[in-house]
């Protein structure tokens, strides 16, 4: 999975800054759609970078190395020229692009700008990104900014709007996708999210703190040939009020940092007060089966399980799934986003001393260490909510947002069957589960049985022989308490004993998505 951290990873802007470059206009929607037809006409999309590219180079933007793409794009070809144009941000003579791009609109709507005698440039950084279902859409950042920061920007100033990043396609991965009637992008940067959101929801909603920010989200949108979304400005929950909605998604500043330099990832309030306060606020905002689903950073404090501490954010009235994907301890994460903002290449004494806040910062708050990871909430009203955290730092197979909605759906089943209704269902084995014996060569039965998944979360569990024999039949056809009494005439145990000591197995088994109940 790439770095869900990673620097130019689209948090959510600060406030406008006047030295960044003028942007497009957003209400030239005729010149948008001319451009995006003229992008396309070229295969100026994801497929076709990964064409012209070859993998190498492609591969190598994300890591901010423009070299490779710039050899590949020497050539004379059209798409070679959009490619330096707009993704690398070299300009190019005009001829080079004449016959391809509606230039004299793009100049005049601002898309272009003019560089010396017969040259053009890129106005803002336009990045190829394929759709879930093979839709080609386009994310506008602030030059510089679109892949890991290709382009050469040297840090980031206050009000930059960063593109598509790990956290970016982490976030949009794990998002619960079916048809609702209203979805919030809070804190929408790019307008990634909102995109995502706007192929599945009726109205879309999204909010910034920073004007520049939705401005890019408006263009994002139109050039990806996407509907528009209602775009608010303000912080947090502020700009829509009392509003309610079926899905909430944020990629919020969610970075603990002493102040906030940087507000396009730091959260302006102290530790992670930040990403605690969007989580207990989503509750009241969402409709009831609706979904809020969060990136976020938590604080380790010595003397508190930090298990505890993400317990108590969890609204009331919703389930939550917490998975903690990565932990640093504090110098590695105060040097990682020092080095985002580009503070090791600054005066080494004032590296230092910023270097020392952090420190000092984490010290009064007696923080040990950092976690990143996802927040999901799914509003139930259940008198006896879910709250699962775990720790799972392994490999996941995205998209998960189908096996986070189907986690909240086993939630709500195993919750209203007691051990009795569980003996009395059916259930069938999940797709992709392999069961692995593990034992001594030649030994006659295995010491371990286990099962595996192959998709989603990729979990494996052990079971004894029983739970292996329960699942190889689990079909659907029998209830599992049928099933049992056939294991315990064949093993020569109580079924009576075997009934009362399996459905605790069976439980975990559903819990975890090896076994599907069946209607």
């Amino acid at each position: 999975m790439p770095s869900a951290r990673a620097p130019g990873s689209g948090h959510n802007g600060g406030v406008s800054h006047t030295s960044l470059a003028p942007l497009p206009s957003s209400d030239r929607p005729d010149v948008t759609a001319r451009l995006r037809d003229a992008l396309l006409a070229v295969s100026f999309s994801a497929d076709g970078l990964l064409e012209l590219l070859g993998a190498p180079a492609y591969a190598a933007l994300a890591r901010s190395e423009t070299v490779p793409a710039l050899r590949a794009t020497r050539g004379d070809s059209p798409l070679a020229a959009v490619v330096r144009l707009f993704l690398l941000q070299r300009p190019v003579p005009r001829r080079r692009v004449a016959d391809v791009l509606p230039v004299a609109e793009c100049l005049e709507a601002g898309w272009l700008t003019t560089d010396g005698e017969d040259g053009i440039a890129a106005a803002v950084d336009v990045r190829p990104y394929g759709g879930p279902d093979g839709e080609d859409w386009f994310i506008v950042s602030d030059l510089g900014c679109a892949v890991g920061g290709a382009g050469g920007a040297a840090g980031h100033e206050e009000g930059v709007v960063l593109g598509v990043g790990g956290a970016s396609t982490t976030l949009a991965g794990i998002t619960v996708r079916e048809p609702v009637a209203s979805a919030l992008d809070l804190g929408t940067g790019s307008g990634i999210q909102a995109l995502h959101a706007a192929q599945h929801a009726t109205r879309v909603t999204a909010t910034d703190l920073n004007p520049r920010a939705l401005h890019i989200a408006a263009l994002t949108l139109a050039l990806s040939g996407a509907p528009a979304a209602d775009l608010r400005e303000g912080s947090l929950f502020e700009p829509v009020g009392e509003d309610t909605y079926d899905l909430i998604v944020s990629n919020p500043p969610f970075v603990i940092s002493p102040g906030a330099r940087l507000t396009y990832r730091d959260g302006g309030m102290g530790g992670d007060d930040l990403c605690r306060t969007l989580v207990q606020e989503a509750g009241a905002r969402l409709n009831e089966g609706g979904y809020a689903q969060f990136l976020a950073n938590w604080q380790h404090v010595e003397g508190e399980e930090w298990q505890d501490r993400l317990r108590s954010w969890v609204p009331r009235g919703c389930d939550a799934w917490i998975v903690q994907r990565e932990v640093q301890d504090v110098t590695q994460y105060a040097e990682l986003w020092l080095r985002d903002a580009g503070d090791h290449r600054s005066d080494p004494e004032e590296y230092r001393e910023r270097y020392d806040a952090w420190l000092d910062e984490f010290e009064a708050r007696k923080v040990k260490a950092v976690g990143f990871g996802w927040i999901s909430l799914h509003r139930t009203g259940a008198a006896e909510p879910s709250i699962v955290v775990e720790e799972w730092p392994h490999s996941v197979e995205q998209p998960l947002g189908d096996t986070v909605r189907d986690h909240f759906r086993r939630v709500d089943y195993l919750r209203s069957h007691d051990d009795a209704a569980l003996l009395a269902g059916h259930f069938r084995l999940a797709g992709e589960i392999v069961q692995e014996q593990v034992g001594l060569p030649g030994a006659e039965d295995p010491e371990h049985v286990v099962l595996r998944q192959h998709r989603g979360m990729r979990r494996a569990t052990k079971v004894d022989t029983v739970g292996a024999g329960f699942t190889g039949v689990c079909d659907g056809t029998l209830s599992a308490g049928r099933i049992l009494d056939a294991i315990a005439q064949l093993v020569g145990e109580d079924p009576v004993l075997l009934r009362d000591r399996t459905p605790a197995q069976i439980r975990l088994l559903v819990e975890q998505g090896f076994l599907e109940p069946v209607s």
